[in-house]
């Protein structure tokens, strides 16, 4: 078993190259300055201390340096992962004092990272790909609205008591006669500082200038004391380990499997969208160990749960990564802001947050990619649209749920609609392809009707295929009839069972059934069953090209 397997830092340390150290502590640092005010802002997403933001870029991004296999990916926490926790904890203890929701989300964290872990032991890597990409895409704009209405009672200085997405817009309307001017500005000044940074100064971190820039004008002009909400006091340090309790563990698991999944699913995601070319994709299996492991040390820090970040993996590359030594930089940028940042943190406006979290909840809102999958399949947009519906009317938790359902659906939905197509050959050639306008000159056969179908043949795609090969034999009517297995991996008893009827209502109507293209396993299928029998071998044809060719032959002598 290898070593490297399950402890990939194994693997590329031994190749590490001291010309790529310099390129790593940059990026490292460079990262870092985009981590920490936005780790920070996620913790105040999800309604719980700063400092539990921040505490993501330690432990966890370090034991994902060490077991994660994307070079790039900057291990922290995310919009998505907020705003799921905070959904988590509003449900079983919004009435809760801070230290109730802290310890609730310490469990929580404990959870995601045990679950993460079960995955891992029981193969189910390929769970990266159990929300189709339409679906995720409306989920994380449902997701975007959602963060937003969330964060502009805070860009105001108003007080709103949370009650779903649209009691929350109307709480709103009704409570903006509140409004705090100071706040008001400090956020549209911040907001055109970051907007304006990130279009056309890719260099600067525009986080950190807003955070620092917001720090600034807090201190500078007494900002809490007109009316200006700020963080307050911060614990200065690194934090201490305490083992989460057995706090809600029944009313929390449902949240803790939708953000596992979701964590797990971001993750992979980023990870594969910034592999450079050439490079392994990442080790589905493996990445859960990481990312569990990681959730596991976030919990003894009390710290939110933990996942890849689209936007810090991006900056991440831009600086110039070469490996994850940038996530261990990023972690000691991490410990210098815990030791010795702390009085300045706690000066900073939570207006600045908002602006941050607003800033970076713009890039879900994008509704390009949907765009782009409406111009090619209309279906899987509205399947989108429903996700993103999903989430905004029946809240987040909920939301992964629809997200679920729906990509189950829509696998469901094109499983069951394997094609029929007609074969003819294309003039002068062996090529048989599927009958169309487009090319009227190609051949047919007088007496022999070519079918071909795809995917696994089962009880609830069998009937529908079953029909539209009758409607093309009752157009044609041939005497041979061929049916193309080669895109058949398989054939289930129900499908097998209404293949052998057929043959036998054929046989009554003076109609021959040849098979042709068999895989393996389908060829072991219809010789276990009476078919096989019937069919010998003069029925069952190596591919289409040789199944015409004996056609032929046999029409010849005819």
């Amino acid at each position: 078993m290898s070593v490297a397997r399950y402890l990939p830092i194994t693997a590329w340390l031994r190749t590490y190259q001291l010309s790529w150290l310099r390129f790593d502590i940059i990026a490292g640092l460079t990262t870092g300055a985009v981590v920490i005010p936005k780790a920070m802002a996620m913790a105040t997403v999800a309604g719980l201390p700063v400092e539990l933001g921040l505490y993501t870029s330690l432990l966890p991004m370090a034991i994902y340096a060490i077991l994660g296999t994307s070079r790039p990916l900057s291990m922290s926490t995310t919009a998505t992962i907020g705003i799921l926790t905070g959904a988590a904890l509003t449900e079983v203890a919004h009435a809760g004092s801070t230290e109730q929701k802290v310890a609730a989300t310490a469990t929580l964290t404990l959870m995601v990272g045990v679950a993460l872990l079960l995955g891992s032991v029981m193969k189910l890597g390929a769970i990266a790909n159990f929300i189709s990409d339409p679906v995720l895409s409306g989920f994380k704009i449902g997701l975007g609205f959602v963060i937003v209405a969330d964060q502009v009672p805070k860009l105001v200085g108003i007080h709103i008591t949370k009650a779903g997405f649209f009691r929350d817009i109307l709480s709103m309307v009704r409570h903006l006669p509140e409004t705090s001017m100071p706040t008001l500005l400090l956020s549209a000044s911040t907001l055109l500082v970051v907007f304006l940074l990130e279009k056309y100064w890719h260099a600067m971190p525009a986080p950190l200038v807003a955070v620092v820039g917001g720090i600034v004008a807090s201190g500078l002009l007494e900002l809490g004391e007109n009316g200006v909400a700020t963080v307050g006091s911060m614990p200065a340090g690194l934090p201490g380990f305490h083992l989460p309790g057995p706090v809600m563990i029944d009313q929390l698991w449902p949240a803790a499997i939708g953000i596992a999944l979701m964590s797990f699913t971001e993750t992979v995601a980023v990870g594969r969208a910034f592999a450079a070319a050439g490079e392994p994709r990442p080790d589905a299996d493996q990445e859960l160990r990481a990312i569990g492991l990681a959730n596991l040390a976030a919990s003894v820090f009390h710290s939110i749960p933990v996942g890849g970040g689209t936007s810090q993996t991006a900056v991440n590359c831009r600086a110039g990564a070469k490996t994850q030594v940038s996530g261990l930089a990023t972690v000691m940028v991490t410990v210098l802001a815990c030791l010795f940042l702390a009085p300045l943190i706690g000066l900073m406006p939570q207006a600045t947050l908002a602006a941050v979290v607003i800033a970076t909840a713009v890039g879900l809102l994008s509704p390009k990619e949907l765009v782009m999958i409406r111009h090619i399949r209309h279906m899987e947009f509205w399947w989108g649209v429903c996700a993103a519906l999903g989430v905004i009317f029946l809240g987040t938790l909920h939301g992964i749920l629809v997200s679920v359902v729906i990509s189950l659906a829509e696998q469901n939905y094109e499983t069951n609609r394997a094609p029929v197509y007609q074969l003819v050959r294309k003039p002068g050639t062996n090529i048989f392809r599927p009958r169309s306008a487009e090319h009227p000159e190609d051949e047919n056969f007088p007496g022999l009707l070519i079918m071909r179908t795809q995917g696994r043949m089962y009880f609830a795609n069998a009937q529908r295929v079953g029909d539209r090969m009758w409607s093309l034999l009752h157009e044609t009517k041939p005497r041979v009839i061929v049916i193309d297995c080669s895109g058949i991996p398989d054939f289930e008893y129900t499908a097998l069972r209404m293949l052998i009827n057929g043959e036998e209502k054929l046989k009554a109507a003076g109609m021959e059934l040849w098979l042709a293209g068999l895989t393996p396993s389908a060829l072991e299928m219809v010789r276990r069953s009476a078919l096989g029998d019937r069919l010998g071998r003069e029925r069952m044809c190596f591919d289409v090209p040789q199944a015409v060719t004996r056609f032929q032959a046999l029409a010849a002598h005819v």
